[in-house]
């Protein structure tokens, strides 16, 4: 290749990366901090769904523990069987079932290499968790959304009506990002026995919810069941996930797409400890749940916030004034929330994290405040 048809073989492809959209986690505490001239400790971040509920010492421990017992100069060649054993005790399913992987972003972008081409059709729902439209997007294919029913439930006929010749995936988010409710059971079968492709179910935030399809996965052997351990478990730093599959689609995940050693031992060792101590996520989740629900009763006895139920380690909330003009006035209160904007018939939509009892209770405080400026 000359130089020339390099500059132009460059350029077109700096052009067609350009058109992609990508994630972008917006601003840092860090960064929040240095602009209001304050310590990050009084930032209150409750913007990425993380469950402080965890005991962090105790994690700490098990850190501790791993870094005595492991060898960093060694590949980590027996560590994936030892978490698929744990993850399947803890499931109750049989480990055939099981693909480990470097956070459940990482195996929803494998699965969608492996089954989306160029001119291939997705379906999902909107609003929803957005890094399903940009991995279909970057492979060349097409992204449909339904947009969900008023109540935030799935509009089954539409998306059915949905389904074509060209459709080879069918994304679902449940409990869904951002609006926290889990989805009717039934609609979620009815959809994936009517799918011609591979349905993903992700359930992210299944352990703060009411029920899972993973116990039920031989039932379906169309679905691919996401999991992760950065929300119940915690563990969001060491990007840890997995998949819950019929052996068919296991043995594609697991063999024929990943690099060797997609995830870190130290991780897997990390995984492994916490389902040796699974008292400490269990613990975490039940303390979560009872603050979820008291913060929730406090968001809607402020004048002008109307907060929803939730089946997840969050709340969606909506606020009279617009939403542009209640960020930018958490921000300068040192308050990080996930601003959404306009979700179905509401216009001014916040996703928030549920904290700690003090955390929540800054919260409370700050929107009092801006609701009564």
């Amino acid at each position: 290749m000359s130089a020339l048809s390099y500059r132009s073989w460059i350029e077109q492809k700096k052009l067609k990366l350009q058109t992609l959209n990508c994630y972008s986690a917006g601003i840092t505490p860090e960064n929040l901090a240095q602009q209001l001239g304050a310590h990050i400790s009084k930032i209150v971040k409750l913007n990425f769904n993380e469950n402080l509920f965890i005991d962090r010492n105790r994690q700490t421990l098990l850190l501790k523990q791993i870094a005595d017992e492991i060898d960093l100069r060694m590949y980590p060649e027996d560590e994936v069987p030892k978490l698929t054993k744990k993850l399947a005790e803890y499931l109750n399913i049989p480990k055939e079932y099981i693909t480990v992987g470097n956070a459940s972003d990482e195996l929803l972008d494998r699965i969608i290499r492996l089954f989306i081409d160029k001119n291939d059709a997705a379906v999902s729902f909107s609003p929803s968790f957005t890094i399903p439209q940009l991995c279909v997007k970057r492979q060349g294919g097409e992204y449909l959304t339904i947009p969900l029913k008023n109540d935030f439930q799935l509009d089954v006929p539409t998306m059915i009506s949905a389904f074509s010749e060209k459709t080879r995936l069918l994304y679902i988010c449940s409990p869904n990002n951002p609006t926290s409710n889990q989805m009717k059971p039934q609609d979620i079968e009815t959809l994936t026995t009517n799918f011609p492709g591979i349905v993903i179910l992700d359930e992210a935030y299944s352990e703060f919810a009411d029920y899972s399809f993973a116990s039920r996965i031989h039932e379906f052997p169309n679905m691919i069941i996401l999991r992760t351990f950065s929300k119940a478990f915690g563990l969001a730093m060491l990007r840890l996930g997995y998949t819950i599959a019929n052996p068919e689609l296991t043995e594609i995940l697991t063999k024929k797409a990943p690099l060797p050693y997609p995830v870190s031992g130290f991780t897997i060792q990390m995984g492994v400890k916490m389902l040796e101590n699974i008292d400490i996520m269990q613990s975490a989740v039940t303390r979560l749940k009872v603050e979820r629900e008291k913060l929730i009763n406090a968001l809607n006895q402020i004048k002008g916030i109307q907060a929803f139920s939730s089946h997840a380690d969050f709340v969606l909330i909506n606020t009279v004034l617009p939403v542009d003009l209640v960020y930018e006035k958490l921000l300068k209160r040192g308050v990080m929330l996930k601003k959404w904007g306009k979700i179905l018939q509401y216009d001014n939509c916040f996703r928030v994290t549920v904290g700690l009892p003090e955390i929540n209770a800054k919260l409370i405080k700050v929107l009092k405040q801006i609701n009564e400026e």
